[in-house]
């Protein structure tokens, strides 16, 4: 799959932005195949930290049959999509040893979440506010929702339409900023706003493949959904295992990475 160089080192006010490749559109599917070769590779470890994920997607099922408000389905979906950045590091160092030919294992797997600690800190507050901003706009757009039994399509239309413009930025805006964020910090010491500042300019510089992918994900995630969290066992690591070869594949090296 041919890759080719975009754009050099740029130096901001308050980051440098690391040289990012041009991918072909359709590379995320051959990310995701990668991702499910490396789950093949590593099937115990793969399916505890999916067992582990999908306990996340069983909570919010669970708030969602308490509360009997099929609208909270819309807000804890991206919810979910929001938060899973941040505790895939664990996945992407499994990735990561088979890379360099190594045997993973948990030990080294639950070390590699302290590896850049306050980058992956601070990411991790980062994506809290957000998620909780997307909460608070959530329940307003809620309020317009007819209090009808039998709303009409008209009265709906408010409601549908404020709520989808709404969910689409904030969820595209989480996506740009941590397309490649986690694995950056997860690999490299640099600032957090370095991470973001390149993880913004890769998806910039490869949107069309980038919306694949995001529409990869969005997929996978409803796909989890409809089985009752229990396929978020495999998917996650899956995805998780994709996102690292979409982060070689992207962001450029001084050396020559493994990238089949």
């Amino acid at each position: 799959m041919p890759l080719s160089p975009t754009n050099k080192d740029h130096n901001h006010e308050y980051a440098r932005t690391i040289e990012s490749n041009k991918v072909e559109i359709f590379a995320p599917l051959h990310w995701l195949s990668l991702g499910a070769k490396d789950f093949i590779a590593a099937p115990l470890i793969s399916l505890v930290y999916g067992l582990i994920f999908s306990l996340i997607p069983v909570a919010i099922m669970y708030l969602y049959s308490e509360t009997d408000n099929h609208l909270i389905n819309i807000s804890m979906t991206i919810t979910f999509t929001l938060i899973a950045p941040v505790f895939a590091a664990a996945l992407y160092d499994v990735s990561w040893e088979l890379e360099k030919g190594h045997k993973p294992s948990f030990s080294h797997s639950i070390k590699s979440m302290f590896r850049n600690p306050v980058g992956a800190w601070a990411f991790a507050v980062i994506i809290l506010l957000i998620m909780t901003a997307w909460l608070r706009v959530a329940s307003l757009v809620f309020a317009l929702y007819p209090d009808s039994l039998n709303p009409t399509f008209e009265e709906l239309l408010a409601f549908l339409s404020l709520g989808t413009i709404l969910g689409a930025l904030i969820l595209a805006a989480v996506m740009v900023l941590s397309a490649f964020t986690p694995q950056i910090l997860l690999e490299r010491k640099v600032d957090i706003m370095t991470a973001i500042f390149t993880s913004t300019r890769a998806v910039i510089n490869n949107f069309y493949a980038m919306l694949v992918w995001g529409l990869i994900l969005i997929i996978f995630v409803f796909l989890g959904f409809l089985t009752s969290a229990v396929g978020f066992i495999v998917i996650m690591p899956v995805l998780a295992f994709a996102s690292w070869h979409a982060y070689i594949a992207v962001i450029r090296t001084k050396k020559k990475r493994i990238y089949e």
